[in-house]
């Protein structure tokens, strides 16, 4: 299949205006945009044929193409990042996957995309597909102090035996009622916010409204469920690489620290 890379960048975030443009030192100390650090990112990836900036901003645009990448513009109706990736499909329809690695996660793993691509292309049935990393203690640890401090951190997701999603929150779910036993996994899933869809669905998706579950929690990803659309959630492994999103200012330091330890420049 022909995959097209879709990076979604909007200015106008309610939590952290002007995010994508946020800059983050790396290991040598020199201070890069987050969304030239999430390109970097994109271009790791194997079997990409084609890496684009979808924004609505022009600051946005003309930064991206300074540094060598392809930016295209996008209505600024689009309510979020799965629309504006619906948007450029309908300008490049010679591409039968659409992968939407979002603009605020530098620190993904090029073979947590891979794993996706990997996953729709054995299976036709699948409509979009997005990964899930279980979480270790630290991760747990970071997400219940993101709620304890009342700030809105990383996503969990919760799945059936065969992979298909049952509900995305920005809580902690599953609800953990008890200590875990020796030798027991934490049965919390991070989700990561990445997906790869099949054209046919993402523009299908563009034509749905938005559903209340989408409004009351903030992902887009619920309109898919919402609307009895299936979502294959691919675990993946971490293999000792730190992995976060920039999604509060707090997280900074900690995606700086990441890239210090990863040697990124």
């Amino acid at each position: 299949m022909s995959v097209l890379l879709v990076i979604p960048a909007r200015y106008a975030s309610t939590r952290y205006p002007g995010k994508p443009l946020a800059g983050l030192r790396g290991a040598t100390g020199k201070e890069k945009s987050l969304i030239e650090r999430s390109h970097a990112a994109a271009r790791a990836v194997a079997g990409i044929d084609r890496i684009v900036i979808a924004t609505d901003d022009e600051r946005i645009a003309n930064h991206a193409r300074s540094f060598g990448a392809e930016a295209v513009m996008t209505p600024s109706s689009c309510r979020n990042g799965t629309e504006r990736c619906a948007a450029v499909a309908e300008m490049l329809p010679e591409y039968d996957l659409v992968v939407n690695l979002q603009g605020d996660a530098p620190l993904t793993p090029p073979w947590f995309v891979e794993a996706l691509v990997e996953a729709a292309t054995a299976d036709s049935t699948v409509a979009v597909a997005t990964p899930v990393l279980r979480c270790d203690s630290q991760a747990l640890a970071g997400f219940l102090e993101d709620r304890r401090a009342g700030r809105v951190g990383g996503t969990t997701a919760v799945f059936d035996a065969a992979g298909r999603a049952l509900y995305f929150s920005k809580e902690v779910i599953p609800f953990m009622g008890r200590d875990l036993r020796t030798g027991e996994e934490i049965p919390v899933h991070h989700h990561v916010g990445v997906y790869a869809y099949r054209r046919t669905a993402l523009l299908r998706y563009a034509a749905l409204p938005e559903g209340p579950l989408e409004r009351w929690e903030g992902l887009e990803q619920l309109r898919f469920l919402e609307n009895g659309l299936g979502i294959l959630c691919v675990p993946v492994e971490a293999h000792g690489r730190t992995f976060w999103e920039l999604n509060n200012p707090e997280d900074l330091p900690k995606i700086e620290r990441a890239l210090v330890e990863l040697g990124i420049d």
